[in-house]
């Protein structure tokens, strides 16, 4: 399939494509493959505060490859294991507290504007309530120190096993407006159709009642997660709904290739719309 041009930008994440090369080589491939900008996940899954080299490596390697970072999640543990964030767990939350200020000193190095705060799974010893309220503080926390760079903080639902409390459109989007409330205005809806659709949310409504909140929007197919075309959404109505709503920020390819990271895993995005 080929999506229409919707006047969208599209960008690769880096953390989920090019998987088959070192981290830090994957920018560099991206750009080969025709983009102008990429996401990551946390880069370093194990440490909330990695040290000066690390993170000058990282700033290098997007540098160095000639393009933009739009996007950095902050430390939310190890996501290919049991963590899906740390950010309302009481026994983790100061990871998530420690690793903000170097989170947003890599952004404003390379002029990240997104940062995906992921709640954090439920536990055994702490109510709901109680993580939702440390959820909210801690997301409020980082839109706070997020203010003075310009960025926003963004809120994900996410599907899968993990007991991750914020499934749907409206559960984040209780949390987006929540958070709004307490004056924090630079927080967003980030709309990952695949986590929407893999949880049975309706996307046509979830779009039609998220758009204006929605800060930035990932991409792959269900089921399966795999590249457009080769799942059953239809992403050239959602996306040119989200447009029409008046969406105008980046499109992150978050899909697992069939193999590896191939001109095929981008062949139903022409080549020169790949740039920003």
């Amino acid at each position: 399939m080929t999506v229409t041009d919707h006047g969208l930008r599209y960008e690769v994440n880096c953390s989920i494509l090019f998987t088959e090369l070192p981290l830090l080589e994957r920018p560099a491939a991206a750009k080969a493959a025709g983009f102008d900008a990429v996401e990551f996940w946390w880069p370093w899954p194990d440490q909330p505060v990695p040290g000066d080299r690390e993170v000058d490596a990282f700033v290098s390697a997007v540098e160095d490859a000639g393009v933009k970072l739009v996007g950095l999640n902050f430390f939310a543990g190890d996501l290919a294991g049991a963590d899906c964030g740390v950010l309302s767990i009481p026994d983790r939350v100061q990871q998530f507290r420690d690793n903000v200020d170097v989170t947003l000193g890599i952004g404003e190095r390379l002029g990240v504007g997104s940062f995906n705060a992921l709640f954090g799974n439920r536990v055994d010893g702490a109510s709901a309530q109680e993580q939702d309220e440390l959820g909210r503080e801690s997301i409020a926390v980082a839109a706070k120190a997020a203010e003075r760079i310009g960025a926003t903080v963004l809120v994900e639902s996410v599907s899968g096993p993990k007991p991750y409390p914020l499934r749907t459109a409206g559960d984040s989007l209780a949390v987006v407006d929540d958070v709004r409330a307490t004056g924090a205005r630079n927080v967003g809806f980030l709309l990952d159709l695949y986590h929407l659709a893999a949880n049975g949310d309706d996307l046509d409504a979830a779009i039609a009642t998220a758009v204006g909140r929605t800060a930035h929007v990932q991409i792959a197919d269900a089921p399966g997660r795999g590249e457009p075309g080769s799942g059953d959404l239809d992403l050239q109505r959602h996306l040119g709904a989200l447009a029409a709503g008046g969406y105008a920020g980046w499109v992150g390819l978050e899909y697992k290739p069939t193999t590896a990271t191939t001109p095929e895993s981008f062949g139903w995005l022409p080549r020169e719309r790949r740039s920003a």
